[in-house]
């Protein structure tokens, strides 16, 4: 069914999902309205039909949230549920080492999308979250799947304005275009304060059973000397991942046509 200009009634229950957010996860139909541009009695009638179905749920002051219906059909269907699986045993290793952070990212258009993540109490500072996102050339896991994509991906992202979180990050594309080279050639990305001054990533490479990097496996630790420990540690749970997986030869990058003129 499509409304009066052509829109679908689906695509603005779409607008109604998109406008929550992990900072401002429960909103009020007056606030769905303003940010979807709905008229108010519209966001109302197809709020409460997404609530009748479980998509949406009110709180008992009438606020609105996500329902648990929606995160069910999400998580029964996803194709990510079978890589977060195999992950855990790995990740749940790494966080005994490491003892702050560990996370396990995927490529998600322009951006890397989390799907796990470890943490511990008084762990590091760490802007990410499960189900959260970061551009592609501030976060480890984020440049290890740069690295290894598509080459266009990379066109793209270098022609774009690059967003600075501290000095260290690598925000002019000659410095990206650098990082990305050396990432190739260590089979690893180490980022000291790229995204916080006082905390330091590293991540390798997940590859599944054709050689195709599927995912990043990243750990989170202070920024101070030392930390390169933990490098040897997130590349043999990545390499465990990938054979896990079924990766042929975690250990030999495959090449892809392209590459070699990409960064």
């Amino acid at each position: 069914m499509r409304t009066r200009n052509g829109e679908s009634v689906l695509a603005r229950a779409v607008r109604i999902f998109e406008a929550f957010t992990p900072e401002e996860p429960a909103l009020t139909v007056s606030e769905i309205s303003r940010r979807t541009g709905l008229h108010v009695a519209t966001a109302s009638r197809l709020v409460a039909e997404l609530v009748s179905y479980g998509f949406l749920t009110r709180d008992a002051d009438r606020r609105v949230r996500i329902g648990m219906r929606l995160w069910e059909l999400a998580t029964r269907a996803s194709p990510s549920l079978s890589l977060r699986n195999a992950a855990m045993p790995f990740m749940e290793g790494v966080h005994d080492v490491v003892g702050h952070h560990v996370q396990l990212g995927v490529l998600d258009g322009d951006e890397v999308l989390f799907l796990e993540r470890l943490s511990a109490p008084g762990a590091v500072i760490n802007y990410t979250r499960i189900a959260g996102r970061l551009p592609l050339h501030v976060s480890s896991s984020g440049l290890v799947l740069l690295a290894h994509g598509p080459a266009e991906l990379r066109r793209r992202v270098l022609d774009e304005p690059l967003h600075r979180y501290t000095p260290d990050t690598p925000a002019t594309a000659a410095r990206l275009r650098a990082v990305l080279v050396e990432v190739r050639r260590q089979g690893f990305a180490y980022c000291p304060g790229y995204v916080h001054p006082d905390a330091l990533a590293a991540a390798a490479p997940v590859r599944d059973a054709s050689g195709e990097v599927v995912a990043a496996l990243a750990v989170i630790v202070p920024n101070e000397p030392g930390a390169t420990s933990v490098v040897p540690v997130v590349r043999t749970a990545a390499r465990g991942l990938s054979r896990a997986l079924g990766a042929p030869d975690a250990s030999r990058p495959r090449q892809r046509p392209g590459d070699a003129e990409a960064v």
